[in-house]
């Protein structure tokens, strides 16, 4: 999991253009979605996911890498049985 501190993920957060709420959608779904969307963003425009997928974390992963696209941060939610991803589209 790629974590950052509370400030810098407090400035990531206010740059997201565009947020992916995927919630009860299993693997491939989170990834295609997130192809997707990234695919509808201009180079250093930031995309929001929030994932319920406990495969997402690896999977977004190892796609921002293979893509290269740039995770900035992945934080889990404990309460919402959730994990969000900040990417950067590259």
């Amino acid at each position: 999991m790629h974590s950052i501190d509370a400030a810098e993920l407090a400035k990531i957060d206010a740059q997201v253009v565009r947020t992916e709420e995927l919630h009860g959608l299993r693997c491939p779904m989170p990834i295609l979605r997130t192809k997707k969307a990234l695919a509808q963003m201009t180079q250093g425009q930031i995309l929001k996911v929030v994932t319920t997928d406990p495969a997402a974390v690896d999977d977004l992963a190892v796609f921002t890498q293979q893509t290269g696209h740039r995770l900035l941060a992945q934080l889990e939610q404990a309460s919402a049985h959730s994990v969000t991803h900040w990417i950067e589209h590259k």
